[in-house]
């Protein structure tokens, strides 16, 4: 069997790049995996600002029981939201975008029952995150630390 130049030029330059596409993929599963895993039964501790204000930043926190992917960049959330005197429990459709490893949570206009209609971007790094977000006539930063809540805490928080 004869192997022409041309042929074994495309072979040795196409296979390292068939190679790299399926590492990507299998890497891009492993990411989303790990993702699940590090915010499914955590919480997210920080603080958030109004645009425009100087004033000190505020605490708070999101406790987040479940992150399913469903298809595409769409993920389903299990939060409960603790916001002024509003305390409610539940599930955003949200997309997760991945600038590389990193992935960026992306909220658009989503309708959150007794609190509003929010957009947010927020970019996770490690075991932080940071933020901005929008409530139509308001907005602001959002930053903090996401928190591995214990199986006991977690069920406490329900």
């Amino acid at each position: 069997m004869k192997i022409s130049i041309c042929s074994l030029i495309a072979f040795t330059i196409l296979l390292p790049i068939s190679i790299a596409e399926a590492e990507e993929k299998i890497d891009q599963a492993k990411l989303e995996k790990q993702f699940a895993e590090k915010l499914s039964g955590s919480k997210l501790e920080g603080y958030w600002t109004l645009w425009n204000k100087e004033t000190m930043p505020k605490k708070d926190s999101y406790v987040i029981d479940k992150v399913t992917k469903l298809k595409g960049d769409d993920w389903r959330f299990d939060v409960r939201i603790r916001f002024l005197n509003v305390d409610v429990k539940v599930p955003i459709t949200v997309q997760v975008k991945w600038a590389g490893d990193t992935p960026v949570i992306t909220v658009d206009k989503v309708n959150i029952p007794a609190i509003g209609v929010y957009s947010t971007r927020l970019v996770i790094q490690g075991d932080h995150y940071a933020a901005t977000w929008d409530g139509g006539d308001h907005g602001g930063y959002m930053f903090g630390k996401i928190v591995k809540l214990k199986k006991e805490k977690a069920k406490k928080k329900q």
